[in-house]
């Protein structure tokens, strides 16, 4: 196998932290929702909970695309 060839599986497997924090995103949106429809008055609370969760997953993803660019550039 040819090292251009492992570099982009690398930087393939590693760009794979999007799909995990996409799931997440949606999952804790649904669940924000569900929660708001429950108890409208603890919106407040919930959407900042919300958002702080989501920029935290976003983050992972965020670090993944990272880490697959440098994989790229530096190991080329």
């Amino acid at each position: 196998m040819s090292a251009t060839l492992l570099v982009a599986i690398g930087a393939g497997i590693a760009v794979l932290t999007g799909i995990g924090a996409g799931l997440g995103i949606g999952k804790a949106t649904s669940s924000a929702v569900d929660a708001i429809a429950r108890q409208p008055e603890a919106s407040g609370k919930i959407s900042s909970s919300l958002l702080l969760g989501c920029a935290l997953a976003e983050a992972t993803a965020i670090y993944g695309f990272v880490i697959a660019l440098l994989i790229i550039l530096l190991l080329k």
